[in-house]
């Protein structure tokens, strides 16, 4: 039986996903999976996902791909990095290790390209934007969500320290833990920014924009991406869904 799900945009919602957050450390089942769960629900607003093929771009450990799978998708999981197919148990079944700007996928492949959490660690955010749109057939649906570097939570495991810089962010890191900080600046994680991205996407004409909202906001989820200088701070993690034209 499907567990109940949380109403987008709601106070409720985001407090769930946030404790979820808070303890994705010491419990990380739980937070991924929660997260996976709303993500699914956020795509079945715009399309059902039973016996569509939907592609997991840079999905970790599968949290997504389960999901997607359990709801009667055919979901294909492309990860980069092998260290983190397994950084929460055996990955799913058909997991594949490949590179976000060149997919082993004919053009058109997929029904739903969906990437989560993924654009802030590319250099080049274009081409891999790019990427996802070539996999998608046309009328196809690209969900992307981002965490934005002027979020507060901008600098991941370093934030809010990141607004005072990421050097400095990153030695307080390792004065406070005893650890070095998983994400460098320019290396595995990249400024990018709410506007710019927006701009980007509305400029393409090989997509046009369903939804531009923040994924987590608990109220005005649309209004905010709206407010120039603001949202790039309100937003804290922006959702496109983008469509594929014809």
């Amino acid at each position: 039986m499907r567990e109940l799900s949380l109403k987008d945009p709601s106070l409720r919602r985001s407090v769930a996903l946030f404790r979820a957050f808070l303890r994705e450390q010491s419990d990380p089942e739980h937070c991924y999976r929660l997260l996976a769960r709303d993500a699914a629900d956020q795509l079945e607003r715009y399309t059902p996902l039973a016996d569509k093929v939907v592609v997991d771009v840079g999905g970790g450990s599968g949290h997504f791909t389960a999901e997607f799978r359990r709801r009667g998708a055919r979901g294909f999981l492309f990860e980069p990095d092998p260290s983190e197919l397994t950084a929460h148990g055996p990955p799913p079944e058909g997991a594949v290790v490949a590179d976000g700007y060149l997919l082993p996928l004919a053009d058109g492949s997929a029904d739903v390209c969906f990437s989560s959490n993924v654009l802030e660690h590319v250099a080049d955010p274009r081409t891999f934007l790019s990427e996802l749109v070539r996999v998608t057939r046309p009328g196809g649906l690209i969900y992307v969500s981002f965490t934005n570097w002027l979020s507060p939570w901008g600098g991941h495991e370093t934030a809010p320290w990141h607004y005072l810089g990421a050097d400095r962010a990153r030695r307080r890191y390792r004065r406070r833990t005893g650890r070095t900080a998983k994400h460098t600046l320019g290396e595995n994680l990249f400024p990018i920014h709410i506007g710019p991205t927006l701009r980007q996407v509305r400029d393409r004409r090989d997509v046009s924009v369903v939804a531009a909202r923040s994924r987590y906001w608990p109220f005005l989820p649309n209004a905010v991406t709206r407010v120039p200088g603001l949202r790039e701070i309100a937003t804290w993690n922006l959702l496109l869904i983008l469509r594929r034209s014809p």
